[in-house]
């Protein structure tokens, strides 16, 4: 019998054991870096941007030359010059004075606001007309307005975008340490399992499981060892385990954890480790179990393919997350279900659900499968959690939706 803990007691294990891990540092050259997650708080060193700067075409000014214009009594300035790109800032604007500016331009000493092109008229003997007067401040970004030595940026935790590293583009920033990737070691057991891209012979079923997860931990930002395929024998799961999981941050187990006279998990990881615990009240995934070899942590799944899906969202997303730093999201959304989801089981039910837009909200229809089907699932959105207090939803009740994207 397993003794079973109940969805959150089994997450709150995986952080209470292994919260504290971490990858180690590197630091990698900017063009590298998206994806990867901050090791170290990123602070700026300087002025973001260096130099006022207007955001338009047009002609810097003194915004208080300006006020009282209009069309049929346009405020009259001289016509200082021009700045072009790349330049230093010209003199110091004197009052009534105006400046042509190009977008992106440094902006004169003296000067408060730009004219857009638009609003100006030009006579041709030095003189320019203001015909909308400006306020302080009006179509300019000011020295610092972006960041400011010392101020804090990014921090450490934070999976980079490509929008954060144009921000340590502009800070100067060529490198960033950031947190080595998870390794994850995948192993597959049963006498049953072929290659995936192998043809199956009687009795035999290709493996699902390994391309799955390797799949999953590519997305949740680690990188796989080779996986491997394993018959069920105990001295070869041993022998695997021992010498994988001196190898990588993670070892997942497919298979082999139900219990049974076949199902060696459990004893070969009593052997090498300590099993933390074995059974969730979840359905799909019952048989899954923790376990600490060498100090890393060892996730057995289970070897169907829907359970093995919904047991790495439950606690392999967040481990990967934790053993990085980083701050796990999951993007939950309200939905109306579409049909009946029954449960009776006393176990937390996880089905599969497709959204689509319904009006003002979403609609969620969910995928009726048993835990071998894995095919099922594809194309869907997200899934829901049936607690296993909860006889189950029925059709037409708003749910909540954790969404599998975050985009």
């Amino acid at each position: 019998m397993l003794h079973v803990l109940s969805p959150e007691e089994a997450l709150r294990t995986v952080e209470r054991e292994f919260g504290a891990l971490r990858t180690g540092e590197e630091e990698l050259p900017l063009d590298r870096a998206a994806g990867r997650v901050l090791a170290r708080p990123v602070a700026a060193e300087e002025f973001v941007p260096g130099f006022d700067r207007s955001t338009v075409d047009g002609w810097a000014v003194r915004a208080s030359d300006t006020f009282g214009c209009s069309d049929s009594l346009p405020a009259l300035l001289s016509d200082a010059g021009q700045v072009r790109m790349g330049e230093g800032p010209p003199p110091p604007l004197a009052p009534g004075q105006g400046v042509k500016v190009p977008t992106g331009g440094a902006v004169p000493p003296g000067a408060d606001a730009v004219v857009m092109v638009e609003h100006s008229e030009e006579y041709g003997d030095g003189t320019l007309g203001v015909l909308k007067p400006a306020a302080p401040g009006e179509n300019l970004i000011y020295r610092g307005d972006d960041v400011r030595p010392g101020q804090e940026v990014l921090p450490a935790g934070r999976r980079l975008t490509p929008a954060d590293v144009g921000a340590l583009a502009a800070m100067g920033a060529a490198a960033v340490w950031v947190r080595r990737k998870p390794v994850v070691g995948i192993l597959s057991t049963g006498d049953e399992l072929v290659p995936c891209g192998q043809v199956p012979g009687p009795g035999q079923v290709r493996d699902v499981n390994a391309p799955m997860l390797a799949a999953a931990v590519a997305e949740w930002g680690g990188e796989c060892l080779p996986p491997e395929l394993l018959p069920d024998r105990e001295e070869l799961l041993e022998e695997a385990v021992a010498r994988l999981a001196a190898r990588c941050d993670v070892l997942l187990l497919s298979g082999s954890s139900s219990v049974g006279e076949k199902d060696a998990a459990a004893r070969v990881l009593g052997r090498l480790g300590e099993i933390l615990f074995h059974g969730i009240a979840m359905k799909p995934g019952k048989p899954t179990l923790l376990a600490r070899v060498g100090g890393k942590p060892v996730l057995g799944l289970p070897g169907h393919p829907v359970a093995a899906f919904f047991v790495a969202h439950l606690l392999l997303r967040p481990l990967m997350a934790g053993l990085t730093g980083q701050a796990l999201r999951e993007l939950r959304v309200p939905a109306r279900l579409t049909a009946p989801v029954p449960a009776n089981h006393g176990r937390a039910q996880y089905a599969g659900v497709f959204l689509t837009r319904e009006g003002d909200g979403l609609a969620a229809r969910p995928v009726h499968t048993k835990s071998g089907l894995i095919t099922s699932l594809a194309g869907s959105d997200g899934y829901l959690c049936v607690p296993r207090d909860c006889e189950g939803f029925s059709a037409g009740q708003q749910v909540e939706i954790a969404v599998y994207a975050m985009d």
